[in-house]
């Protein structure tokens, strides 16, 4: 189908060189100490982050099957305060359009890949979304601007616990943090209109598929740990089946758990 996106093999050489990152656990180099910039430094390098995402989004567009984010998806990517979201040392780096570290061997996704990921949800102001994998909170702050209400679940007890003094840091009311296997997702507060998933699985979960409302959308990279996967866009029709659509390949870090 020419909706599935071409051969892996073939994307994959065919994105050899193009500077879109992946979502991957690319080492990042040591960061000289360097003064703190100003509000208006942080301003204008969101826009040249953004100006990045629109241009990986047209060297692109053959893969994910459009040149144009939603604008209302890219207007807050340019206001969240990215450099809020990453390790101190690494700061000075935190609007350039790569992943990077956060510590326990996980990384905050390469913007391109957020603002893609979120597209692809079509976010609506009355939805509920679950996150799987909260990290350092970057992705669920994105969707709260957009959703009604996101519940975000962590494995990694220290990354959870900083991701919820975070949110209460900067205000984010609309976030429900929990500690656990985001393999099981969030029963108690499901069906999910939409479900995001910021690992890679080698499967597509049951119980996250239980929990997507009927008419929602589930992104998700699926493949082999520590190789190259295929994002995916999974479908729920009113009457329970699933579509599913390969976006592009992609390298995220292991979902991990008792799964």
């Amino acid at each position: 189908m020419a909706n599935a996106g071409p051969h892996p093999e073939k994307s994959f050489r065919a994105l050899q060189g193009l500077a879109i990152g992946l979502s991957a656990f690319w080492a990042v180099l040591a960061t000289a100490h360097v003064c703190p910039l100003r509000a208006q430094d942080w301003t204008a390098r969101r826009q040249e982050m953004v100006a990045a995402i629109r241009a990986d989004v047209i060297a692109t567009r053959n893969y994910i099957g459009k040149g144009l984010l939603r604008p209302d998806v890219l207007a807050v990517l340019e206001q969240i305060p990215r450099h809020a979201f990453v390790p101190e040392d690494v700061r000075p780096a935190a609007y350039e359009n790569r992943p990077l570290p956060i510590g326990f061997g996980q990384t905050i996704s390469q913007p391109y890949i957020v603002a893609l990921m979120t597209d692809l949800l079509e976010p609506a102001a009355t939805d509920r979304v679950l996150e799987v994998g909260t990290g350092s909170g970057y992705q669920a702050a994105v969707l709260a601007e957009l959703v009604a209400r996101v519940y975000s679940i962590e494995i990694i007890p220290e990354l959870a616990r900083r991701a919820k003094e975070r949110f209460g840091r900067l205000g984010y009311t609309k976030i429900e943090t929990r500690e656990g296997d985001g393999y099981f997702g969030w029963y108690d507060a499901a069906p999910f209109d939409g479900i995001v998933v910021t690992a890679a699985a080698d499967h597509v979960p049951p119980p996250l598929v239980r929990q997507l409302k009927a008419g929602g959308r589930m992104v998700i990279p699926v493949g082999q740990r520590f190789s190259v996967q295929q994002l995916l866009l999974i479908t729920k029709a009113q009457n329970g089946d699933l579509k599913t659509r390969q976006i592009l390949p992609v390298r995220f870090v292991p979902l991990t758990g008792v799964h």
